[in-house]
Parts: structure tokens; C-alpha cells; sequence
């Protein structure tokens, strides 16, 4: 079987089988359509509808009647108009080229739709029932094999490699259903349709193709025990992701989800980025598109666009291609796990895709269950969510990848618990919470540190990598922003004066962990990635000087000067030490506060 159809023996589905009687419209509902008289339409099939062939899938069968929800806006279609089966399901194109790239929610590539019209030039809009092929057939990549004549190969195994990008070594596996003895294999240029390689007696070229909605082959998943190193204090420090864990990150308008999800993948310590903005404004999605090709990958010194790929539907575009859209991320993204890199991918945001889903729901007239949502809400979230995961890649190098979701939601007025939220925090390893308030006071990332959690345990690999107090110094800081939040309620019930001394010093520590440690400028070109390393120097300063404080109050001396020590000040200015010097200034600065406290 040739790599150039789907590994699965699906018909390329961009163009509907030959010799095919096309149905007809019956009924027109929104973005939901009634197709009577396809030939034996399949679930999920993808269909063409109507003379401008609006890419459509099925959605339902009924007798001779087809439900068909329509990636395009139906206006202007009329009861009657030919409806096309392509055969086969709603497939993504796979293969070098990938990367640097910005698709649709059916991986038709945006610049490409917005350039040309006609051959001609026109303004940046996408004309209805454009096509496009996902990845250039002319452009030539250099194959470099991997393999010789006369081995014997099975599924995943390794076929050859292109650099895709200065980041990125493009690996060419063997897809599924071949495997056998190489008889032949080509190097040098080529393009994605030409062969590369023959197994046995069928051609394998680059390019692959695979249903969106079916998870790919994997070997097995292995337990997650690695975190996803993000830059992020308060996600690296207090409520750590691990690669091929899940995160939620449910927050109300304006408090940072865009800018939290841009942040991970820009820093994130992940080969690969999959951002998938579906339904969120079309000036977020701007931004991404400004920035990151201008941002400077660390790794590489080049743009970071190039480890990265773009899903884009916004607002304003077809509701229902919201709903195939985090499929489609989710199904780049596993492929390049099945190459053995570590895939980031951010989904933004899933409250935008559930609405999708009760849109369509309602036009198909379904019983609705909580909110106006369907029932099946919960699976839907939980097929998505479960195709996360630290696998054994398929193939006998033994390789291993990673696909870390994490997912924004948007819920109504900030209210944690309607359904959404809800479902995604009982699927999610990882919850960080987003506060109204502390958006309203400045204070970013505003996660709530009472009321995230992480249930990974990754404190061995801390301790192994970073430092062998780390775990001690993450359960100091969560105890004492528990008793400080104490203390703030009798301030506000009582006054400061009702507090005791030791108290006090407590409200002392906090406001430096909050304001010092907590908060961090994803603009400021220093302090948007911090490294472990200085996270935990960090900490332990903090930490050091609790302690001396705590002993001063404890030996008599006066509250008032030992909360006004100088030196406390300069804790703020940590966040702009860099990197190679933070060990020693740390050391220097605890020195410094402990002295002072002694002087009192």
C-alpha cells in the first residue's frame, strides 16, 4: 500500500469517488444540512455540498437520509444542489512542511487560500469551498535514507530523514499496514508524492494521510514522570505538568488564558508546538502570527514558527469547523510523537469547541442535557483528552514521544461550576485555576494558588535533576500562602492588630512570595522564562529569610524592625538576575538579610 493514501486504505477524501451518484439537499438548518440518495454514506464521511462543494461531514444516518454538518456558512444554498461523497472520512495530510504552517480546522492552509484567487492576488479572505492541498506537492526535500536494500522493516520503523527545519529532523517511518523486506529506497531531492522507499511490493512515499477522529498506533503508554519544564514559576514551582499529562486552565474574561497558553509555547521545553486557536478572537490569533516568527528559538537561534504549527479558527469562522478543529492539532500532534519528539499542543479554547457541539446539537434537535449542551459532551472531552500520553513509539529504535494537552476554558462569568470546567477538571492531571481578582490587581499569571492542584508526582525527578530540597521547598510555599490567606481573613474581619507576632511575620512572607516570586512578566524579556535552577535559588531565599525573621520575633526583638530589614527589598530584583549569577547572589543575599536580622 502506498504511503500516499491513507494508512488505513482510505481513498484520498479531497475528491469524491468516480462514477458516484451525487445526492441531493433536502433540508438546510445553519450549518447543518439534510442530504437524501448518497450511495451508502458512512459516518463521519466526508462529503462536498452543493455547487460551491462546501466541505461537510456526516454526522447522522437516517434511512436514505444523510445529517451532514457543514465546515463553511450556508447561506445562499438551495434545497436541491448535488451533494458529493468523497468515500472516506475527514483525513489530515502528513509529511515535511508541516511545521511553520497555518491551517484551518480542516488543515487547509490558510496563506495559500488568502494569497490567491484565480491566480490573482486578492485581499486576506478565504473564498467558500476553496481548496488547497495541506503540504506543497512541487517543493523538494532532501531524503536522506536509513535504511538499505534487503532489510527487514515493520510499522514505525525509521525509513529515512529530512530536515524539515533548522530545529527539526523530519523522520519517515514505515505506516501502517507495511512491513516486509526494503527492495529498494531512493536519496537525494524529492518531492512528498515521489517514492522514497519500496517494502516489499508496495511504494511508501512522505506524504501519509489519517483520520482525525481516530487516534493513532502507539506501542504503549508508559507512566508520566517527566514535567513539561515551562519557564512558568507558578506552574514549575507549585502545580508541575508532566510531558504527556493533560492541564485545564478554566479562567473568566481577562484573566490571562491567551497570554498563559502563548507563554508555555513559547518557552515550554517541548520539540514541537501544535496551537490550536478555536473560536477565540481573531486579534488573539494576530498576535501569535506576529510574534512568534519573530521570537528567537533558544535551541536554535532561528524563528520559533519553525518547531511550530498553527490550527486557526476564529470566532468569526464556520461555528461547526470549531469541532474538527482540535482534532485535527490533536492528530498533527501525534504524528510527530510517533517520530519521538515531545509535542506541546494548547487548545484555546475548549468552551469555544463545546459550544460548537450544542449548536449542532440543537439544530439536530437533540434532548439537551445540563446548560444546553449534549449529553455526550463528557465523552467528546475525555476522546480528546485521552490521546495525551508518554507512549513507546511503534518501530524497533525505542523511541519514545509525548503529547501534553493543555486545554483552555472560558466559562460564563467565571463560574467553575458549569459543565465544561467541571468535566475537564475530572479528565485534567493539572488545574490551574484563573482568578478574576487577581487579574483586577495586576498580579499575572493569575493562577490561584488555594485553588489549582497537580496530581503528578514529579518531586523524585526534581530532587534527581534540580535540587535534592525541592519537594521541601514546594510544600513550604503552599503551606505558608495557606496560612497567610488565614491571616488575611481575621485582617479583614479584625484588623492586622488582632494578629499574633509570628503572624505577622507570615503576612510578611507572603506578600514577597506573591509579589516577588508568584508574579512574572511575560513581556519582560529576562523575567518571562525563569530556569529551575533560579526557581528553586529563588524559593530558598524566601524561604532563609522566613526563617530568620521567625527566629528574631521568636527572641524578642521588635516586630516593626524585623518586617523592615533593608534588604528585603532587593528580593524584588531576583527576577532580573541572570541565570549564571543567581546561585551566587542568592547566597550573598541570604547572607545579607540574616546579618541585618542579627544586627537588630
Amino acid at each position: 500500500m502506498s504511503g500516499s493514501t491513507s494508512e488505513r486504505g482510505v481513498a484520498d477524501p479531497r475528491h469524491e469517488t468516480e462514477g458516484q451518484t451525487p445526492g441531493r439537499l433536502l433540508k438546510i438548518a445553519g450549518p447543518v444540512v439534510v442530504a437524501q440518495g448518497l450511495a451508502g454514506p458512512r459516518l463521519y464521511n466526508l462529503v462536498h455540498v452543493g455547487h460551491e462543494r462546501l466541505p461537510g461531514e456526516v454526522i447522522r444516518i437516517d434511512g436514505d437520509e444523510a445529517v451532514i454538518q457543514v465546515y463553511e456558512g450556508t447561506s445562499g444554498l438551495k434545497a436541491g444542489e448535488p451533494v458529493h461523497d468523497s468515500g472516506g472520512p475527514l483525513q489530515v495530510e502528513l509529511g515535511p512542511g508541516l511545521l511553520g504552517s497555518i491551517f484551518d480546522g480542516i488543515e487547509r492552509p490558510l496563506p495559500v487560500l488568502a494569497r490567491y484567487e484565480n491566480g490573482v492576488p486578492t485581499v486576506p479572505m478565504v473564498k467558500r469551498g476553496a481548496e488547497a492541498a495541506a503540504l506543497d506537492r512541487e517543493r523538494e526535500w532532501e531524503f536522506e535514507p536509513a535504511v538499505e536494500e534487503g532489510t527487514s522493516v515493520v510499522v514505525g520503523d525509521v525509513l529515512g530523514t529530512v530536515q524539515e527545519t533548522a530545529a527539526l529532523s523530519h523522520r519517515v517511518l514505515v505506516p501502517p499496514g507495511i512491513e516486509g523486506v526494503v527492495t529498494g529506497v531512493r536519496s537525494g531531492r524529492t518531492r512528498i508524492e515521489d517514492s522514497v522507499a519500496w517494502v516489499g511490493d508496495s511504494e511508501v512515499t512522505m506524504l501519509q494521510r489519517w483520520p482525525v477522529r481516530e487516534p493513532r498506533p502507539l506501542a504503549r503508554k508508559l507512566d508520566v514522570s517527566i514535567p513539561l519544564v515551562t519557564g512558568q514559576r507558578v506552574v514549575d514551582s507549585l502545580f508541575p505538568l508532566a510531558q504527556g499529562g493533560t492541564a485545564a486552565i478554566p479562567g473568566g474574561f481577562g484573566t490571562g488564558k491567551t497570554v498563559l497558553e502563548q507563554a508555555i509555547a513559547k518557552w515550554s521545553h517541548a520539540d514541537v508546538v501544535v496551537y490550536v486557536g478555536c473560536g477565540e478572537r481573531g486579534n488573539e490569533l494576530t498576535e501569535v502570527l506576529e510574534e512568534f516568527p519573530s521570537l528567537e528559538d533558544p535551541r536554535t537561534g532561528e524563528s520559533l514558527m519553525e518547531r511550530t504549527i498553527l490550527v486557526a479558527n476564529t470566532s468569526n469562522m464556520p461555528v461547526a469547523a470549531r469541532e474538527s478543529s482540535v482534532y485535527t492539532g490533536i492528530t498533527l500532534a501525534e504524528y510527530y510523537r510517533d517520530q519521538g519528539y515531545d509535542v506541546a499542543l494548547m487548545a484555546d479554547s475548549t468552551s469555544r469547541w463545546a459550544e460548537a457541539l450544542r449548536e449542532v446539537s440543537s439544530r439536530l434537535e437533540e434532548m439537551p442535557s445540563e446548560e444546553g449542551y449534549p449529553a455526550y459532551l463528557p465523552t467528546r472531552l475525555a476522546e480528546f483528552y485521552e490521546r495525551a500520553g508518554r507512549v513507546d513509539c511503534l518501530g524497533g529504535d525505542e523511541r519514545q514521544g509525548s503529547v501534553t494537552v493543555i486545554g483552555a476554558v472560558s466559562p460564563p462569568g467565571g463560574d467553575f461550576s458549569e459543565p465544561v470546567t467541571q468535566n475537564s477538571l475530572r479528565l485534567a492531571g493539572t488545574f490551574w485555576a484563573l482568578d478574576t481578582d487577581l487579574a483586577r490587581q495586576r498580579h499575572y499569571p493569575a493562577v490561584d494558588w488555594s485553588r489549582s492542584y497537580t496530581l503528578y508526582d514529579l518531586d523524585g525527578w526534581f530532587t534527581d535533576e534540580v535540587a535534592a530540597d525541592w519537594p521541601e521547598q514546594r510544600a513550604w510555599a503552599l503551606d505558608l500562602l495557606q496560612r497567610e490567606g488565614s491571616a488575611l481573613e481575621i485582617v479583614q474581619l479584625l484588623g492586622e492588630d488582632a494578629l499574633a507576632l509570628d503572624q505577622k511575620v507570615v503576612l510578611r512572607t507572603g506578600r514577597l512570595l506573591r509579589e516577588d516570586f508568584l508574579q512574572q512578566s511575560a513581556f519582560d524579556p529576562v523575567d518571562a522564562y525563569s530556569e529551575l535552577a533560579k526557581q528553586h535559588e529563588m524559593l530558598r531565599v524566601i524561604h532563609r529569610s522566613h526563617e530568620a525573621m521567625a527566629a528574631a520575633v521568636e527572641e524578642g526583638k521588635a516586630i516593626e524592625a524585623v518586617l523592615g530589614i533593608e534588604r528585603l527589598s532587593e528580593i524584588a530584583s531576583m527576577r532580573s538576575w541572570p541565570d549564571a549569577e543567581t546561585a551566587e547572589r542568592a547566597e550573598e543575599l541570604i547572607g545579607g538579610v540574616e546579618e541585618q536580622v542579627n544586627e537588630l
